[in-house]
Protein backbone atom coordinates (compact mmCIF):
# COMPACT_ATOMS: atom_id res chain seq x y z
CA UNK A 1 0.00 0.00 0.00
CA UNK A 2 1.23 3.50 -0.78
CA UNK A 3 1.23 6.11 1.97
CA UNK A 4 1.70 9.87 1.64
CA UNK A 5 5.40 10.62 1.31
CA UNK A 6 7.10 11.40 4.63
CA UNK A 7 3.94 10.75 6.69
CA UNK A 8 4.04 8.74 9.92
CA UNK A 9 2.43 5.87 7.98
CA UNK A 10 5.14 6.08 5.31
CA UNK A 11 7.95 5.75 7.87
CA UNK A 12 6.12 3.07 9.89
CA UNK A 13 5.78 1.09 6.67
CA UNK A 14 9.58 1.33 6.34
CA UNK A 15 9.88 -0.01 9.89
CA UNK A 16 7.55 -2.87 8.92
CA UNK A 17 9.96 -3.75 6.10
CA UNK A 18 12.67 -4.08 8.73
CA UNK A 19 10.39 -6.26 10.87
CA UNK A 20 9.93 -8.55 7.87
CA UNK A 21 13.73 -8.90 7.63
CA UNK A 22 13.72 -10.04 11.26
CA UNK A 23 10.96 -12.52 10.47
CA UNK A 24 13.09 -14.08 7.71
CA UNK A 25 15.80 -14.66 10.35
CA UNK A 26 13.28 -16.22 12.77
CA UNK A 27 13.71 -13.21 15.04
CA UNK A 28 10.76 -11.58 16.80
CA UNK A 29 9.55 -9.36 13.94
CA UNK A 30 10.17 -5.87 15.24
CA UNK A 31 11.61 -3.19 13.00
CA UNK A 32 12.71 0.39 13.49
CA UNK A 33 13.80 3.40 11.50
CA UNK A 34 15.14 6.70 12.75
CA UNK A 35 14.53 9.85 10.78
CA UNK A 36 16.06 13.29 10.73
CA UNK A 37 13.59 15.66 9.09
CA UNK A 38 12.42 13.58 6.11
CA UNK A 39 15.53 11.42 5.78
CA UNK A 40 15.93 7.92 7.18
CA UNK A 41 19.30 7.81 8.93
CA UNK A 42 19.00 4.35 10.49
CA UNK A 43 17.20 1.09 9.70
CA UNK A 44 17.28 -1.87 12.06
CA UNK A 45 15.45 -4.96 13.26
CA UNK A 46 15.66 -7.37 16.16
CA UNK A 47 18.88 -9.38 16.24
CA UNK A 48 18.66 -10.98 19.69
CA UNK A 49 18.81 -14.55 18.35
CA UNK A 50 21.35 -13.82 15.63
CA UNK A 51 23.75 -12.06 18.00
CA UNK A 52 22.80 -14.13 21.07
CA UNK A 53 22.33 -10.79 22.83
CA UNK A 54 19.22 -9.91 24.83
CA UNK A 55 19.91 -6.20 24.30
CA UNK A 56 19.93 -6.41 20.48
CA UNK A 57 16.43 -4.98 20.12
CA UNK A 58 15.56 -3.10 16.94
CA UNK A 59 15.58 0.22 18.79
CA UNK A 60 19.01 -0.34 20.33
CA UNK A 61 20.44 -1.30 16.94
CA UNK A 62 18.85 1.78 15.38
CA UNK A 63 20.26 4.10 18.08
CA UNK A 64 23.78 2.88 17.36
CA UNK A 65 23.39 3.19 13.60
CA UNK A 66 21.88 6.68 13.86
CA UNK A 67 24.60 7.90 16.23
CA UNK A 68 27.27 6.59 13.87
CA UNK A 69 25.51 8.19 10.90
CA UNK A 70 25.35 11.66 12.43
CA UNK A 71 28.61 11.39 14.34
CA UNK A 72 27.14 12.00 17.79
CA UNK A 73 25.17 10.23 20.50
CA UNK A 74 22.37 12.78 20.83
CA UNK A 75 19.41 12.35 18.47
CA UNK A 76 17.67 15.55 19.58
CA UNK A 77 15.97 16.34 16.27
CA UNK A 78 15.30 12.71 15.33
CA UNK A 79 12.23 10.49 15.41
CA UNK A 80 12.11 6.76 16.11
CA UNK A 81 9.50 4.71 14.27
CA UNK A 82 9.17 1.23 15.73
CA UNK A 83 6.59 -1.47 15.05
CA UNK A 84 6.19 -2.47 18.71
CA UNK A 85 6.04 -0.22 21.76
CA UNK A 86 9.54 0.01 23.25
CA UNK A 87 10.33 -1.95 26.37
CA UNK A 88 11.70 -0.31 29.52
CA UNK A 89 15.31 -0.89 28.39
CA UNK A 90 14.77 0.77 25.01
CA UNK A 91 12.72 3.61 26.49
CA UNK A 92 15.52 4.22 29.00
CA UNK A 93 18.12 4.25 26.23
CA UNK A 94 15.95 6.67 24.26
CA UNK A 95 16.14 9.04 27.24
CA UNK A 96 19.90 9.30 26.80
CA UNK A 97 19.60 9.89 23.04
CA UNK A 98 17.14 12.75 23.72
CA UNK A 99 14.88 11.76 20.81
CA UNK A 100 12.35 14.32 19.64
CA UNK A 101 9.63 11.73 18.97
CA UNK A 102 8.85 8.05 19.43
CA UNK A 103 6.18 6.71 17.11
CA UNK A 104 5.13 3.10 17.59
CA UNK A 105 2.64 0.79 15.94
CA UNK A 106 1.46 -1.98 18.24
CA UNK A 107 1.20 -1.57 22.00
CA UNK A 108 3.05 -4.06 24.18
CA UNK A 109 0.60 -4.64 27.02
CA UNK A 110 3.01 -6.92 28.90
CA UNK A 111 6.42 -5.27 28.61
CA UNK A 112 5.87 -1.87 27.01
CA UNK A 113 7.21 1.16 28.83
CA UNK A 114 3.78 2.84 29.09
CA UNK A 115 2.66 0.02 31.37
CA UNK A 116 5.20 1.24 33.87
CA UNK A 117 5.75 4.96 33.35
CA UNK A 118 6.38 7.53 30.65
CA UNK A 119 8.90 9.15 32.99
CA UNK A 120 11.53 6.89 31.42
CA UNK A 121 11.56 9.18 28.40
CA UNK A 122 13.38 12.47 28.01
CA UNK A 123 11.02 15.35 28.88
CA UNK A 124 11.39 16.69 25.34
CA UNK A 125 10.23 13.43 23.73
CA UNK A 126 6.74 13.23 22.23
CA UNK A 127 5.02 9.84 21.90
CA UNK A 128 2.58 8.86 19.16
CA UNK A 129 1.05 5.39 19.19
CA UNK A 130 -1.15 3.26 16.96
CA UNK A 131 0.39 4.09 13.56
CA UNK A 132 -0.36 1.08 11.30
CA UNK A 133 -1.25 -0.74 14.50
CA UNK A 134 -3.20 -3.52 12.75
CA UNK A 135 -0.35 -4.33 10.37
CA UNK A 136 2.21 -4.30 13.18
CA UNK A 137 0.02 -6.46 15.44
CA UNK A 138 -0.68 -8.98 12.67
CA UNK A 139 3.00 -9.58 11.97
CA UNK A 140 3.68 -10.27 15.65
CA UNK A 141 0.51 -12.31 16.24
CA UNK A 142 1.17 -14.52 13.21
CA UNK A 143 4.79 -15.04 14.27
CA UNK A 144 3.92 -16.19 17.79
CA UNK A 145 0.98 -18.30 16.57
CA UNK A 146 3.31 -20.15 14.21
CA UNK A 147 5.83 -20.64 17.04
CA UNK A 148 3.10 -22.13 19.27
CA UNK A 149 1.75 -24.31 16.46
CA UNK A 150 5.24 -25.72 15.75
CA UNK A 151 5.56 -26.87 19.34
CA UNK A 152 2.29 -28.81 19.43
Amino acid sequence: MAYPLFSDEYFMNEALKEAEKALLKDEVPVGAVITYDTQIIARAHNLTETLNDVTAHAEMQAFTIAANTIGGKYLIDCSLYVTLEPCVMCAGASYWTQLKKIIFGAPDTERGFTKFTKKLLHPGTTVISGILENECNKLLTDFFKEKRDRHF
